[in-house]
């Protein structure tokens, strides 16, 4: 775990701790108090050890590693889009990701630090230039938008959301975000549609907003990206997993695009299509796929300056 010490990282690490399929947790900050929040979960009585690393100390960290996620960055703050982290988070991934290929090249990747449009894209120009580049092992995590489909659709129908399916495609940020909608299996009116789609779009902010500047979606993407995390894991012990993910793919024009794939041992094993979709999420669709280019080329041109 990348960023274990910081909002989001706290929480993913405790859940991670829960997991049975997991035997070692290595927990990696720059905060000095990390190996604090290590022994913390070290106390907890599962079936895995817990380590904590800081500083100068990623090439420990990683080493071994079968799966390195990375919650790392700065958080959003009130009037922030993803885009106003760039600067920040791109430097923190390049750094993370240098040390990835050098010291676990063989990992399965799950980048959660925002914007992840952006930061796959440059992960994936630092491990080429690194020569260990295998986009079927390269993920970017989008399972937030799809827990908001899931929740929301949930609620307006009255079903347990967890038992709800809501493909979302795209990419993870504002309107690249797409929620098909009408493969949930439920009808909705013109209007609801419209509703859920915008709240699915952007329910960072309300986070945000409703936080008051005092952070952004750390609690429901600690809970995403352990569900993303326990998909992998599963499809590691031989299990075949479907999941939302931002990979590199040709389902679109677009370099890198989210839609169903399914994971397996070795990692990406399937890139599902879009499938059917209405005349409406066609057009979101369209408008997402040059709003994702120009993301994507930022990233690249980041990486490769």
């Amino acid at each position: 775990m990348l960023g274990a010490a910081g909002g989001i990282g706290q929480p993913l690490s405790m859940l991670l701790k829960l997991n049975p399929d997991v035997t070692h947790l290595s927990c990696y900050d720059v905060a000095p108090f990390t190996p604090g929040v290590a022994a913390d979960l070290s106390h907890c009585c599962t079936g895995s050890t817990c380590s904590g690393h800081t500083a100068d100390e990623l090439a420990e960290a990683l080493e071994g590693a079968e799966i390195v996620v990375i919650p790392a960055g700065v958080p959003r703050k009130p009037g922030m889009t993803r885009d106003d982290l760039f600067n920040t988070n791109a430097s923190i991934v390049k750094t993370l990701i240098e040390g990835v290929a050098k010291h676990c090249p063989t990992a399965c990747i799950n980048i959660i630090s925002n914007p992840v449009n952006s930061t796959v894209p440059i992960a994936a120009e630092v491990l080429k230039a690194a020569g260990v580049y295998n986009p079927k092992k390269l993920f970017g995590v989008t399972t937030l938008d799809v827990v908001r489909a899931k929740t929301f659709v949930g609620e307006m129908h009255g079903k347990d959301p967890a038992e709800v399916e809501v493909p979302v495609v795209g990419g993870h940020a504002g309107t690249t975000i797409v929620p098909l909608l009408s493969q949930s299996g439920f009808e909705f009116t013109d209007e609801q549609r419209d509703a859920l789609t915008q709240r699915i779009m952007f329910g960072g902010d309300e986070v945000v907003k409703a936080k008051a500047g005092a952070g952004s979606a750390t609690l429901s993407m600690a809970f995403a990206g352990a569900e993303f995390t326990a998909a992998m894991l599963r499809a590691m012990n031989g299990s075949e997993e479907k999941m939302c993910s931002f990979v590199e793919s040709d389902v679109t024009s677009n370099s890198f695009f989210s839609t169903y794939v399914t994971l397996g041992k070795d990692g990406l094993t399937a890139i599902h299509p879009i499938g059917p979709v209405t005349e409406y999420e066609q057009g979101l669709i369209d408008a997402a796929v040059p709003d994702l280019a120009g993301q994507a080329d930022k990233g690249v041109a980041f990486a490769t300056a």
